[in-house]
């Protein structure tokens, strides 16, 4: 009978320093999941290691009752490139940080102790997805170990690192649902058959099959079937038991869901009929001080935290998430947009595009009977660095790849903002979507809604979301005032309260993706005073804080009342009045000062009202039927400065100053290219062989995004392609910025 072992206990060692010597002898001795970039993965300098770990831990093989048995290391996740050995000598390699992978070392091993030996390292490769992106690459054996030991007979165990059965429930027009199954057999022999049983939710078998363990392939029928769905995630249970002579020699299983679903360009996403817009978040998978090396528990916890929030659509940034991530989607109910780490950089070495293909493979294969997932994202934002024939290409063969292997899902695609509306990006995944940062990159917030009436007017054949817009909050920072790029937690949630009416506003919109849930770590950025971060999560890294923004979308979402009165933390205020701000899926809402009642208002989700404090600490109360919150506030004379960020300011004098240096300079004029002279249509990489270009180009990026960009370090590999033109098109540059910019430029000859 097949049995799993997990190597996770305290039992490992790890060392970074002379991987020769076995690590038994000289290392750390730590526990799985684990990173060694758990702290500097947040630097804000973008210097974290990234560098070869070994770890190394012994194990006794275990034994079968039956000659023939066989042992397989299982690694469930090692970043971003693993070699597995057994007793000094190779059982496999693999590259891909995010998926799981499989080793028969049965061979391998002798009697007695065994010593595993996993070298991880997570070094850029020139073969290897992903290259740079805004997010750590946290190096390490994050998701644990495992030993399987199964008879001589199995289940597959050897395919892509998939679980050994495939399962495809379709419903049917008479309430009933087909299940079709297919489950695979190395070493089978005649005597062998599998026997199939699923069984209900409740523990119930509807329905069983048996088939020789050559011919697998079975479809069995399910009367009266309970679908399916984000608002009833009804899962039905499909096992797989390998059986001779009366007895099971291994056993295999998935948990399965009935439903069906479709996208068109007006009406938008429908499951099982009926029409049901995708509104929810993008989740990385890091937490604070943990790197990615997440227990099963942090994961159920995001995905609770998220279902709490009301969404009904997560899409999982930028790779494959562990097994326990998808198993709570599927429990709890969400539709899941999957995804590699086709990312930012394109790679032209023809072997990236073979690990691209790889990725996908075994992302589609270890996670095909998931309920949840129900697309899979070919790409995210790979045109910063330009296009060219072969990276079209290169996506027309990942999307027949992914129909050869899931004829069943949707494939989709996440563009870079600066994508052009019409050409060959589009109408090769079944569905698209576009990174927009109007109000924080690029543009003002108003600009979402006529953009998307816009395309969507122009292409009325693609179904349009919108895979990421967002903006950074802090909650340190507050403003009566908030502005873009103030880092306030009260602008975070002004834009996310015009953005969620725009959305509401357009059903057709398939899809729509906040970017992000969770702040999550990225080495190279430091902004809003914040080192190593993207803080642009409805709750902070460490779970420990839900943003007013967090609040707004549950007053959209949520089908449970609710109301929460904004700026807690912006606890101390001045002047004669000030705004309280409530957000609530009720239709009114009644406020209180220090026991009286100051007004009553029907309004749609967020309400606002106008009082006066009392000196002193004043108690606030909002009600709204049977829901209540309260906050205290304070009415000083002058708001503390720690309320404002100090390099805010300092940017806003940084770009006046700019513009003096300009002079006189019509900044509505053409803009002029003399040949043998720099200008905007250079790329980063090119202007860093001069250094006065160089300097120029990042103080402009610096004032106009935050963002430091310096040759070799942090985010340059992801950036250094990029041109300040197609750079101007991305991000909010104030006007007349960028033709400032050339100006100078055109000065400095090449």
């Amino acid at each position: 009978m097949s049995k799993t072992i997990l190597l996770n206990q305290s039992d490992w060692h790890f060392t970074k320093e002379n991987p020769g010597i076995p690590t038994a002898v000289m290392g750390e001795a730590i526990a799985l999941p684990h990173t060694w970039n758990a702290v500097d993965g947040m630097d804000g300098n973008g210097s974290y290691l990234r560098t070869t770990g070994v770890y190394t831990r012994t194990f006794t093989q275990p034994k079968q009752p039956l000659a023939g048995g066989r042992t397989y290391v299982e690694v469930l996740a090692a970043a971003l490139a693993a070699t597995v050995k057994v007793n000094g000598q190779v059982a496999t390699t693999h590259e891909g940080g995010f998926s799981i992978f499989r080793a028969d070392v049965t061979d391998l091993c002798h009697e007695g102790d065994n010593e595993l030996t996993i070298e991880v390292s997570n070094e850029d490769t020139p073969s290897m997805y992903p290259a740079s992106a805004d997010f750590t690459f946290y190096g390490g054996l994050y998701r644990g170990v495992n030993l399987i030991s199964v008879p001589g007979t199995h289940f597959d165990l050897d395919y892509f690192g998939g679980p050994g059965i495939k399962v495809t429930p379709k419903p049917t027009e008479d309430g009933g649902a087909t299940f079709e199954i297919e489950s695979w057999v190395t070493n089978g022999e005649e005597a062998y058959t599998v026997m199939y049983s699923i069984e209900d939710c409740y523990g119930n078998e509807v329905a069983s099959g048996v088939r020789p363990c050559d011919s697998t392939k079975v479809t069995l029928y399910v009367p009266d079937a309970q679908l399916w769905s984000m608002d009833e995630p009804n899962l039905y249970t499909v096992t797989a038991r390998l059986q001779k002579n009366n007895e099971t020699f291994d056993e295999i299983y998935a948990n399965v869901g009935v439903r069906s679903y479709t996208v068109t360009p007006n009406d938008g996403f429908s499951i099982n009929g009926v029409p049901t817009p995708l509104r929810g978040v993008a989740r990385h998978q890091d937490r604070l001080y943990k790197g990615n090396a997440l227990t099963a528990e942090d994961h159920y916890e995001d995905a609770l935290l998220i279902k709490e929030l009301g969404a009904n659509t997560i899409r999982l940034a930028h790779y494959q998430h562990s097994q326990d991530f998808y198993d709570a989607c599927d429990e709890l109910g969400f539709a899941v947009w999957a995804e590699i780490p086709f990312i930012s950089v394109f790679k032209k070495d023809p072997s990236a595009h073979q690990n691209c293909r790889h990725q996908m493979t075994e992302l589609i294969i270890q996670n095909y009977n998931h309920p949840s997932i129900m697309f899979w994202g070919l790409s995210n934002e790979i045109l910063i660095g330009g296009i060219c024939q072969e990276l079209v290409d290169n996506h027309h063969d990942l999307q027949k790849l992914v129909r050869e292997l899931d004829p069943t899902r949707l494939t989709t695609i996440a563009h870079v903002s600066n994508t052009p509306v019409d050409g060959p990006m589009h109408h090769i995944t079944d569905v698209e979507s576009y990174n927009h940062y109007f109000g924080w990159y690029g543009g003002k917030m108003e600009q979402n809604g006529p953009w998307l009436d816009k395309f969507h007017a122009e292409h009325p054949d693609i179904c349009i979301g919108i895979s990421e817009y967002g903006t950074e909050g802090i909650i340190n920072w507050h403003s009566n005032d908030p502005q873009c790029k103030d880092y306030t937690e009260e602008y975070q949630a002004l834009y996310h309260e015009h953005l969620a009416q725009v959305f509401e506003d357009r059903p057709w919109v398939w899809a729509t993706h906040c970017w992000n849930m969770f702040d999550f770590g990225c080495a190279a950025r430091h902004e809003g005073g914040v080192a190593g971060r993207n803080n642009k999560g409805l709750m902070t890294i460490d779970r420990k804080t839900k943003k007013d923004s967090y609040f707004v979308y549950q007053a959209y979402w949520s089908k449970l009342p609710m109301i929460h009165i904004a700026g807690r933390r912006h606890a101390q205020r001045a002047g004669e009045t000030t705004e309280i701000k409530v957000y609530s899926n009720q239709d009114t809402v009644v406020l209180y000062v220090n026991g009286k009642e100051v007004g009553q208002q029907t309004a749609h989700r967020v309400f606002k009202f106008n009082v006066a404090l009392e000196e002193g600490f004043n108690t606030i109360l909002a009600v709204a039927g049977d829901v209540k919150d309260s906050i205290t506030l304070e009415k000083v004379e002058k708001e503390p400065d720690y309320y404002t960020l100090p390099e805010f300011n300092e940017r806003q004098e940084g770009v006046a100053n700019w513009f003096k240096q300009v002079g006189s300079l019509d900044l509505k004029a053409p803009m002029e290219f003399p040949e043998g002279y720099y200008s905007i249509k250079d790329s980063m990489e090119d202007l860093s062989k001069n250094e006065e270009a160089l300097a120029l180009a990042t103080r402009a990026v610096k004032l106009a995004t935050n963002f430091d960009i310096k040759p070799g370090v942090g985010m340059w590999d992801m950036m250094k392609r990029m041109t300040p033109e197609t750079m101007a098109k991305m991000i909010n540059m104030p006007d007349g910025f960028i033709e400032s910019l050339n100006a100078q430029l055109i000065k400095i000859k090449k």
